[in-house]
């Protein structure tokens, strides 16, 4: 290749890809083959394949090392995956862009929301959204907190409220309220109702628990708590919406972790018992995130400004939730 000619490549390359490849790349990362691949772009095999080997010839790289029982990305894959996610989100906003300025805030704003947000702060900033921009429509999709991140980074929510594990340099975070999580059990348990409990009557109950209660995930204070409190290996269920985890408690399956303000009412109710430890509850941080590259209409700027600009006058007491 010339010197001419690479210094052509780069718009060649712009001039050339199709966004179909790209949006057909994304879909093959993110599954664990061609086939599962095909099946959710309703393509066959070979057409995948196909768009998958133009791929590659358009940028020179092999993406996806692929043999009988082997499916994974390259490190040229990685990059491009990345990128193309970024590239799918600007597309999929274009629409915002497009649209009329008025002197009336109107727009839709969606919000991916972490399981069970019990924030009477975030339920204010919400009513006096609405009362000001009622035009302004809004959708909240309920997901695991990994899932809301990933559909800000692509630029499908407009910001998400989640728990946090590993920051991603692209995003933005602001802790919104701290919540502190106990241990509970459900009427059939047999230690429900039972009163001066210690951590050794835990020891060797089966539990239930979220699909992120590990020692390298976001619930790891929750893991140490359900370790200290000497709990039996066996956890006979797990989920990552905190109302299913609710419900497998009160059905009696095992003892489970709640955030104590959401727990509350359930424990006034009679259908649950806090069980020990009392004191020694470990915290967990709820945050905004949002994608500072995002491209947001009217409604998403409003919203988002305002429940950032209550965070910043709302002393962190009072965002802490026991």
């Amino acid at each position: 290749m010339t010197a001419e000619s690479r210094r052509d490549t780069p718009e060649r390359l712009m001039r050339d890809l199709d966004w179909n490849l790209l949006r057909t790349f994304v879909v093959l990362a993110q599954s664990d083959s061609i086939t599962g691949a095909a099946r959710r772009l309703r393509l066959t095999q070979p057409s995948v394949s196909t768009a998958l080997k133009r791929l590659e010839d358009r940028v020179g790289r092999r993406l996806i090392d692929r043999a009988p029982g082997h499916f994974q990305l390259t490190d040229a894959g990685h990059m491009l995956y990345r990128e193309a996610v970024d590239i799918q989100g600007a597309i999929l906003r274009l629409s915002t862009l497009m649209r009329e300025t008025t002197d009336e805030v109107t727009g839709h704003v969606r919000l991916s929301l972490a399981s069970h947000v019990i924030c009477p702060l975030f339920d204010e900033v919400l009513t006096e959204f609405h009362a000001e921009h009622p035009r302004a429509t809004l959708s909240i999709d309920v997901l695991s907190s990994s899932e809301a991140v990933d559909s800000v980074t692509a630029r499908a929510a407009s910001f998400a409220i989640c728990l946090v594990h590993k920051r991603n340099p692209k995003l933005e975070y602001r802790r919104l309220y701290r919540e502190f999580f106990g241990l509970f059990c459900g009427p059939p348990h047999p230690l429900f109702g039972r009163r001066h409990l210690t951590r050794a009557d835990l020891a060797g109950h089966p539990s239930v628990s979220f699909d992120t209660d590990r020692l390298q995930d976001v619930l790891k204070p929750v893991t140490l708590m359900r370790a200290a409190a000497d709990l039996g290996e066996m956890v006979v269920g797990t989920s990552s919406h905190l109302e299913e985890v609710r419900r497998m408690i009160v059905a009696g399956l095992g003892v489970g972790p709640l955030p104590l303000h959401v727990a509350a009412r359930d424990v006034r109710d009679g259908l649950m018992w806090q069980l020990p430890p009392y004191d020694e509850t470990p915290p967990i941080d709820v945050h905004v995130v949002w994608n500072p590259r995002a491209n947001l209409n009217r409604a998403e700027q409003s919203l988002r400004d305002r429940l950032l600009a209550r965070i910043e006058s709302t002393p962190m007491q009072d965002r802490t939730y026991r």
